[in-house]
């Protein structure tokens, strides 16, 4: 039972009421980080990462640092280093239970996202590591994604964000 009313249940319902992906917007998916994806990553300051562990509740962690912080090691490889702070781990303890994972990169001012899916491992790698060290201090493990489907998002998905103000907060 569903607390809500008219709920669909099957692809078919949902096809038959939204319809199909227009042609351009499945040709834009790639299995691999081009140039222009490279480029995007290196100069995204945040991304969130999306995982689901073994029972399939789900978690979406906020990861930022300074642009470029994620590496891109080749075109189907990239690592996110695992930095100081709350401890939860909600997102790594996922990957061990589930490899499944998604990430959003975003750049400010950009109207875009990069949109990144595939399977993730936890490493601790010195050759990994090291390069991400930060003031003298370098991450104790990272994520390693193998990337399986990369592709940007157009502007109408994510629409650019503005400045918010004390007065937008206290309505909402």
């Amino acid at each position: 039972m569903t607390p809500f009313q008219d709920v669909l249940t099957t692809e078919a319902e949902i096809r038959a009421l939204v319809g199909t992906p227009v042609a351009r917007s499945l040709l834009k998916e790639q299995t691999r980080i081009d140039d222009h994806f490279r480029a995007f990553i290196a100069v995204s300051p945040f991304l969130l990462i999306a995982t689901s562990g073994a029972d399939g509740t789900c978690d979406v962690s906020p990861k930022g640092d300074a642009p470029g912080f994620v590496r891109v090691l080749d075109e189907k490889r990239l690592v996110i280093p695992e930095r100081n702070g709350n401890k939860r781990l909600d997102g790594i303890t996922n990957v061990l239970a589930n490899p499944h994972i998604g990430l959003i990169f975003m750049v400010p001012g950009r109207d875009e996202t990069l949109r990144v899916n595939g399977r993730a491992c936890i490493t601790t790698d010195p050759a990994l590591l090291l390069p991400m060290a930060v003031q003298g201090v370098t991450p104790k493990l990272a994520i390693g994604v193998e990337v399986e489907q990369a592709f940007l998002h157009c502007v109408k998905s994510f629409p650019p964000l503005r400045p918010v103000g004390p007065r937008d907060v206290a309505g909402a």
